[in-house]
């Protein structure tokens, strides 16, 4: 591939054959390797109109490359993943999330892990533009979801810089650094939304930016009773080799699926609860680790523990507070869980 020049960032193409720009831009380095509709002029100026922003706007500085995320930029990278003007305002909102100081994305940018932001949609606008919260809401099948998430990850390429190999040191990666963006179930859960308890209003349309390495499935048919489940989704979370509970700093994400939220909500548990019981019990002694990573937890975790024992139960995060809870999914009693970078933490926007 090609050396991309800092003015590609910005660079509309006159070419309006999209088969030939896709060969052209994977060529570049402009792309993920998946088909890309050309950027054309009055594509990108459509998608500036309805950001309702001036072109030239800056959104922020984006890492590591520090390129500067304009509106007309973003608009570019936008219309490559295959979004249409009804989709910008959300794409703004999110790449405004993940350059809040709060989410690192320098460190997610550049690190060996495969972690990667994951977007969750809250509010009207997922009935509006059609993003999936039930079956397979991490999976393919929905416009809404796959273009505003690949929309971030162009965005993660050509204006942060973030090239396989090159500044993006991930040791293999995973698929969710293709596109990973779905909405929360609020209809199916029983308690606020994650935009409310963030301080949201029900009414406003929002997205979260949550750290991912990974999503590990929690199989659950068994349980009928919350005081069952939560034990299954405490061990689940307390496996020795995530970041998060070898470093445990910064927050991670719990996707409950419906039917488990409903069994947690029947049974009269809050989401506080739930955080509270997961922190306790969601713990490993050190003597679980290997001699190796043992020598890594000892400086890592030095600030919180003087000394460690193998006795010592180490916790996956240093607060309950930290442990995001949300719905999301159909039927079927299979959760998600979401570890985090552990620097770092996850953020909201409203999308305005």
């Amino acid at each position: 591939m090609s050396d991309r020049t800092p003015s590609a960032l910005n660079d509309t193409v006159e070419r309006t054959d999209d088969a030939d720009f896709s060969i052209q831009a994977y060529r570049d380095g402009w792309t993920d390797g998946l088909p890309a509709v050309a950027p054309t002029p009055d594509r990108v100026d459509a998608m500036v109109a309805a950001s309702g922003r001036e072109a030239e706007d800056s959104i922020g500085i984006m890492p590591p490359g520090r390129g500067v995320a304009t509106v007309h930029a973003i608009a570019v990278n936008a219309v490559m993943a295959g979004c249409g003007p009804e989709h910008m305002r959300t794409v703004l909102a999110a790449i405004d999330t993940i350059l809040d100081e709060e989410f690192n994305l320098g460190g997610i940018q550049a690190t060996t892990s495969p972690v990667t932001p994951a977007l969750m949609i809250n509010g009207p606008i997922v009935g509006e533009l059609g993003f999936n919260a039930g079956h397979d809401c991490f999976g393919p099948g929905t416009l809404a979801n796959a273009v505003v998430g690949r929309a971030m990850r162009l965005c993660l390429r050509n204006i942060g810089y973030a090239s396989a190999g090159g500044t993006d040191m991930s040791t293999q990666g995973q698929p969710g650094k293709y596109s990973f963006c779905f909405a929360e179930n609020e209809e199916a859960s029983p308690w606020e939304s994650q935009a409310v308890e963030r301080g949201f209003k029900a009414t406003a349309s929002t997205v979260t930016a949550f750290q991912a390495a990974m999503v590990m499935n929690i199989l659950d048919f068994g349980s009928k009773t919350a005081e069952s489940l939560v034990v299954t989704l405490a061990r689940a979370m307390a496996t020795t080799n995530t970041n998060s509970i070898q470093i445990a700093g910064g927050d991670l994400a719990l996707i409950l699926c419906p039917d488990h939220a409903e069994i947690l909500g029947r049974d009269g548990w809050s989401k506080d609860d739930v955080k509270q019981f997961i922190f306790q019990n969601a713990r490993l002694p050190f003597s679980a680790f290997s001699p190796g990573i043992q020598s890594c937890m000892r400086d890592w975790r030095r600030d919180t523990y003087k000394y460690i024992t193998d006795s010592t139960l180490l916790p996956i995060v240093e607060d309950w507070r930290h442990i995001r809870i949300a719905v999301a999914g159909g039927s079927g009693s299979q959760s998600g869980f979401l570890p985090g970078f552990a620097d770092g933490f996850s953020t909201t926007r409203e999308i305005t």
